[in-house]
């Protein structure tokens, strides 16, 4: 019993090193002289970038093992993902979004990490409760196939409080509706335009389906089985958003867009309002602190239907064509890349919020506007797909962007809006039947 009590202390880490040290683990030499490597979701904050790089490069030096950290852009992540499957030279470990670990999960090209998900949180004082919400999901079997390191997908609405309380608005919008309206009203094209959402097949993009689900339509009904694009909710969300398009109210290039579109389109002052995640604000703090001090940032709006604030998680996890030695080498490094004081560091120049109890309490979450939203909607937001079931049907039908690309077949090719509802319900109810088992 002795010896029983003493081993369920011992964390995963010190029985990884102990059996090393022993001589058990007679391939772990043969990994430590190959390199380790790393695919890490890269975002809009150099300083957080180069973080997340030196802590894994200390990791490595720590470990005598040569690592390699190759940053990805988020945005392409499933693009680039995806061709290493094919080409089979996936990373050791990599960075992922939530819904993509559940693709992959299903199509067992991930490592379940369970045990250590349970480990990791109980040193951090556990899990979230959204977070823990979205991790035990009933999609994934029983099983945790990767491990959260912040909340993500938070999207803060961000003002020209400047411009804006010059044309006599004074207090944030209250709905999508409004945002419009004061576009129209406070803008000054070629200047600055209103709306400077992406329209483009990127994950910014996908603040449409939000915007949809606040119309009160739905991707799919409450079985997560048949599609639901078709219904007069949708079709009174696209009427608003394309006449919003055809009053100029969204800067041009906005359906062709890459990851970095909208972030660009502030900073430069083209645009009044956006949706961000926080990556902006802290690139305006230290190159622009005029355009800083003239912003203003408040919740997203609501619909006609509803007000939603979703959330989501990005995650570490470990392919399933990783060796038994660097699984073991990835789970140790999770665990060190945990460490509170090292995520404490990141998240005062990084774009996220909170995903464990000891996060909660780190400074940045008191001192900045942004990440006070950050983590309000850690504790208190909907969980990302909401009314929606987030299943792996859900999960595609958003990475392959088929609200954004919807709203392009009536804007930018001149599909009437019948004609584009029809042929993404199309598109969408044949995602769906893919992972329908009757």
């Amino acid at each position: 019993m002795v010896q029983n009590r003493f081993l369920r202390k011992v964390s995963f880490r010190t029985v990884v090193m102990l059996v090393a040290l022993l001589g058990l683990l007679p391939n772990m030499a043969a990994a430590q002289t190959e390199t380790f490597t790393y695919w890490g979701g890269l975002i809009f904050s150099d300083a957080a970038n180069s973080m997340f790089v030196e802590r894994i490069e200390e990791w490595g030096e720590l470990r005598g093992i040569p690592v390699e950290v190759v940053m990805i852009n988020q945005n392409e992540t499933v693009q680039r993902v995806s061709a290493a499957i094919e080409a089979g030279t996936l990373p050791d470990a990599l960075d992922l979004g939530w819904g993509f670990m559940l693709l992959l999960s299903q199509n067992d090209q991930l490592v379940p990490v369970t045990d250590l998900y349970e480990e990791i949180g109980e040193a951090h004082g556990g899990w979230l409760d959204s977070i823990n919400t979205l991790m035990t999901s009933e999609e994934f079997g029983g099983e945790i196939y990767g491990i959260p390191y912040a909340a993500s997908g938070m999207n803060v609405l961000y003002r020209r409080y400047d411009v804006l309380s010059a044309a006599g608005f004074e207090d944030a919008p209250e709905t999508w509706e409004e945002v419009a309206d004061q576009s129209r009203a406070a803008q000054n094209p070629p200047e600055h335009y209103g709306m400077g959402f992406a329209l483009s097949n990127v994950g910014d993009g996908n603040l449409t389906t939000t915007m949809l689900q606040s119309w009160g339509g739905r991707i799919a009904d409450d079985t997560g089985t048949t599609c639901t694009i078709d219904s007069p909710e949708t079709r009174e969300f696209l009427e608003w958003i394309t006449a919003a398009y055809a009053d100029g109210l969204f800067p041009p290039g906005a359906t062709t867009w890459d990851g970095a579109g909208d972030n660009t389109a502030y900073q430069s002052g083209n645009a009044l309002f956006i949706a961000n995640p926080g990556s902006v604000y802290l690139n305006i703090l230290e190159s622009d602190p005029e355009l800083a001090e003239a912003s203003r940032f408040s919740g997203l709006p609501a619909g006609p239907k509803m007000r939603l604030i979703p959330v989501s998680t990005v995650v570490r996890s470990i392919p399933s064509t990783t060796s038994p030695e660097k699984q073991e080498l990835a789970r140790d490094l999770f665990a060190f890349l945990a460490d509170d004081e090292f995520m404490a560091e990141y998240m005062s120049v990084a774009i996220y919020g909170p995903a464990m109890q000891s996060q909660t309490s780190f400074p940045i979450f008191e001192e900045s506007p942004v990440h006070v939203g950050f983590l309000d909607g850690a504790l208190n937001g909907t969980p990302d797909g909401f009314p929606d079931v987030n299943n792996p049907a859900y999960a595609e039908y958003q990475t392959n962007f088929l609200t954004p690309r919807m709203i392009q077949r009536i804007v930018v090719d001149g599909l009437s809006i019948d004609e584009a509802v029809l042929e993404t319900q199309a598109a969408c109810q044949a995602i769906y039947d893919k992972y329908n088992t009757e």
